[in-house]
């Protein structure tokens, strides 16, 4: 670790910087002027968000390089943003949209109403496969007026603007207009984007960093040109190497191991940032197999965790035991809380045939409950460790597997499901429809439909919520939310919290639930801390 980590070290200047190093006593570069460096954990998947999941990666695209129809305000309530205004129908199912006319995509063209329907369009295709189409799914026919005005109609009225409007933003017609809707995750496009936001794409080396500089033409309707000169997303991958930048200030911005936080507060030059983040870790049963085709073995295992401590152990109280799958501040959220009953687990156990006996609990003609642990190699995997800890406490015997990320998915999507628990992170969003594309079966083979879980009542509660009225929108989600903890095809771990470093000469950050760059286009970089 004594030679790795300057290396290391040096490679983060390189990717942020581009600057080639022929020897091991290369002097470091100096920093670019006004161009902040945000370290993230693993290349950005894509820069096109009609095929994008990665978190980050869908947060550069509605905060910095494309600008969606409307985004979230403070108080988490639509605003607008590329449309300047919208109206409904008396009847409302009809939505117009006014676009702002002066916003062009960075290779000069115009944006135009062309554009949105040919966006919404695609997001609706389901050989496009986008991840949030069944928000989407009331809409019947969008239309260009004229170049600033788009009409989307619906099949039934519509209480609100529909959130999924914040986060798919408006892409080129023509530029992707000839890619066959199967064709767009494989689209050139997607890795040399041309947006219309507040910072055009330069540059992605694999596996290093992506580049992007000022739109020094974005429309001041929209609030004007970012202050800061340009962003690089930097792949930094190891706790220590992002502590190690932040602390050298080569990294402006860079996610910290909560139990680094500490240490990372007594550094004048730095700040910590904690905050509410749209990322849940959960415990998926494979519905599908026994044991846990059993609801009672699943409610067991749900009592057995301790959340809380997992929550001190592993991430050094940087979360919120959950107990259900929104955040308590996601406006959604039906707050329920997680309970630990161990006897309550081991009666749970013995109704469905379960003995306590040497080595373990068994059936009846002496089979061991033994179930493997299918999770992402990365770090000490405390939590799955604290995971088994508890269910051994209850006779159950849990083999960890750890595989890389890739594999993790390809088994977790598979047809046949062969593990038979799956620790994950769950990316959210405000409107709740991950949780669609996780258990609804009109979204089965979805991104996040791990679980395989899918009931005609289920798949009712969902329809009901995404077509709920503003007023009865809040209550459907509820509804839906206490299904899935009745019958429990998945186990909620916690809710994360980000922990951010960030270096004090860089202003005007703002973290919350709009995510990480909510606010970037403000950020300013002093000259002196």
């Amino acid at each position: 670790m004594r030679i790795m980590l300057p290396l290391r070290r040096w490679s983060i200047a390189c990717a942020a910087f581009g600057l080639a190093c022929v020897t091991a006593t290369c002097v470091a570069p100096q920093r670019a002027a006004d161009v902040a460096v945000f370290a993230s954990g693993a290349d950005l998947e894509s820069a096109n968000p009609l095929v994008t999941i990665h978190p980050l990666s869908r947060q550069v695209q509605r905060h910095m390089l494309f600008v969606p129809l409307a985004r979230y305000g403070a108080t988490l309530e639509p605003e607008p943003y590329g449309a300047r205004a919208w109206t409904w129908s008396a009847d409302r199912r009809r939505l117009e949209l006014a676009l702002e006319p002066s916003l062009r995509w960075h290779d000069g063209q115009p944006t135009t109403a062309h554009d949105v329907a040919f966006t919404l369009d695609a997001a609706r295709n389901p050989a496009v496969g986008y991840m949030r189409a069944g928000d989407l799914a009331a809409v019947t026919a969008v239309r260009a007026v004229d170049d600033s005005t788009v009409i989307i109609d619906f099949s039934a009225p519509q209480a609100s603007l529909p959130l999924v409007l914040c986060e798919l933003p408006m892409l080129p017609r023509h530029l992707l207009g000839a890619v066959p809707p199967e064709g767009m995750r494989g689209a050139p496009f997607n890795l040399a984007p041309v947006g219309n936001g507040p910072f055009r794409f330069v540059e992605r080396i694999a596996g290093q960093r992506w580049r992007f500089e000022r739109n020094e033409a974005f429309p001041a309707a929209l609030g004007g040109p970012p202050a800061l000169a340009g962003v690089v997303i930097a792949v930094v991958d190891e706790a220590t190497t992002k502590f190690a930048g932040l602390a050298s200030g080569e990294l402006d911005v860079a996610g910290i191991s909560p139990t680094m936080a500490s240490l990372a507060a007594r550094d004048p030059s730095l700040r910590v940032l904690s905050y509410p983040v749209l990322f849940t870790t959960a415990l998926i049963f494979n519905v599908g197999r026994a044991p846990f085709d059993d609801v009672r073995v699943r409610r067991a295992f749900d009592l057995a965790l301790d959340r809380e401590r997992i929550v001190r152990a592993a991430v050094a109280g940087y979360a919120t035991a959950a107990g259900s799958p929104a955040p308590p501040e996601n406006p959604l959220a039906l707050e329920l809380r997680p309970r630990l009953d161990g006897a309550a687990a081991d009666a749970l156990l013995d109704a469905a045939g379960w003995r306590r006996g040497a080595g373990g609990l068994r059936t009846r003609d002496g089979r061991p409950l033994r179930v493997e642990l299918l999770t992402v190699g990365s770090g000490d995997n405390a939590v799955e460790q604290l995971i088994q800890a508890d269910l051994a406490a209850r006779g159950v015997r849990v083999e960890i597997r750890q595989v890389e990320l890739g594999t993790m998915l390809a088994e977790a999507r598979a047809e046949s499901r062969r593990y038979d628990l799956l620790y994950t992170g769950i990316p959210g969003d405000l409107s709740l429809a991950y949780l669609s594309a996780m258990f609804d079966s009109r979204q089965a083979g979805g991104a996040l439909d791990y679980a395989g879980y899918h009931t005609p009542r289920l798949d009712s509660l969902f329809a009901h919520a995404r077509s709920a009225g503003a007023g009865e929108s809040r209550d459907a989600w509820h509804a839906v939310q206490r299904e899935l903890g009745e019958q429990l095809p998945a186990a909620w771990i916690y809710h994360a919290r980000g922990v951010q470093g960030i270096a004090a000469r860089l202003q005007n950050v703002e973290m919350d639930l709009r995510g990480e760059l909510a606010t970037v286009a403000r950020w300013q970089l002093a000259t002196t801390p």
